[in-house]
């Protein structure tokens, strides 16, 4: 038997009957003109007999929210980030490691903001977003860039009328100092921190290269007393002599991977992991400690290269580095000799 149609009556809430079921289904319609032509649509309401749960249901539709009024998102940074990565234009002109480095950004705004429209990306909210990484501000100065990039990408390549950049002048970073270079009384502290920052700071030290490649270097780097390392900046791998202390410290460690810093078999530990257990570390040793950052073991190997009386071609045979910057640390190493020697002969 049929039964009785409901007795709820509301604008624009009508009833169907569905004999499959045989019991009356809520039907939310709506009706507009497009073209000269009346379009309608009926939304139904799985309100499973229940007066309030329908009318909650009805009022979101209202309201404009039920899913089935939801228009799919144009220009979503999924869309833009896809088409980034299919492009060969764009990608053989990347070195492979500034592909794989983007490559982190970009997942990071897939998996918040992949369904969003980036039109809708406002540069308060940006700001707001980049605030909360102040703590690392190389990784935001990285952040913003890699959203710089992609919508320049959208709006050049893809015709997408996206409006002004909203990360315009935010990736141009620059630290608040200069990287300082570690005092000894840190280096002496090394063996108090945990493992992977030990190695991370002797691999850095030793090799005069930047944190991030230091940290991704494996056991097959090392032949002998020589060491292949890699320029990051330039992308550029070449031979250098490998100091003794350094093969020293590597010929004792377990060996736990491809790489020195292992994750696994075949991975490294992230740069992020290395870095923020040593600012974990670097909190234990009191406000003096704060100024110094994974960096500075780089500016330290600069001075003390210049102390012990190398060339600035040596010292660029060792860290790659420009000649300005090569200069900056060698005057600053010449000094602090100077002055030690001026000290010693008030004795």
């Amino acid at each position: 038997m049929k039964p009785p149609r409901p007795r709820i009556v509301k604008e624009k809430l009508k009833w169907r009957f569905r004999p499959e079921k045989n019991a009356w289904e809520p039907i939310f319609r709506i009706r507009w003109t497009e073209n000269g032509k009346r379009k309608e649509k009926n939304i139904a309401l799985d309100w499973q007999g229940d007066a309030q749960r329908l009318d909650r249901l009805y009022w979101e539709c209202r309201s404009g929210l039920n899913a089935a009024q939801q228009r799919a998102p144009k220009h979503t940074w999924r869309e833009c980030i896809i088409a980034w990565r299919s492009d060969h234009t764009v990608q053989q002109n990347l070195a492979a490691s500034t592909r794989a480095s983007y490559r982190r950004d970009m997942d990071r705004v897939m998996e918040k903001n992949g369904a969003k429209n980036m039109a809708r990306t406002t540069r308060p909210a940006l700001k707001a977003a980049l605030a909360k990484m102040a703590g690392t501000p190389r990784k935001a100065s990285k952040y913003a860039q890699v959203i710089s990039i992609l919508w320049n990408y959208a709006t050049t390549e893809l015709d997408w009328p996206l409006g002004p950049n909203p990360a315009k002048k935010l990736a141009s970073y620059k630290p608040a100092r200069e990287y300082e270079p570690w005092p000894a009384w840190l280096v002496e502290k090394l063996h108090t921190a945990p493992m992977n920052v030990q190695i991370a700071a002797h691999l850095i030290l030793g090799t005069g290269q930047r944190p991030n490649a230091a940290i991704s270097m494996k056991r097959d780097q090392f032949h002998g007393d020589t060491m292949t390392v890699l320029d990051e900046k330039g992308d550029e791998l070449f031979e250098t002599y490998c100091p003794t202390r350094l093969r020293d410290f590597i010929a004792v460690l377990p060996p736990r991977g491809d790489h020195l810093i292992a994750k696994n078999l075949r991975q490294p530990v992230g740069y992020d992991a290395v870095e923020k257990a040593f600012r974990g570390w670097r909190g234990t040793l009191g406000d003096g400690a704060r100024p110094f950052t994974l960096h500075g073991l780089r500016k330290l190997a600069i001075v003390e290269l210049a102390e012990a009386g190398c060339s600035d071609a040596e010292i660029q045979a060792v860290t790659n580095q420009s000649a300005e910057m090569v200069a900056y640390y060698r005057k600053r190493a010449n000094r602090l000799r100077l002055s030690r020697a001026a000290q010693e002969r008030r004795k």
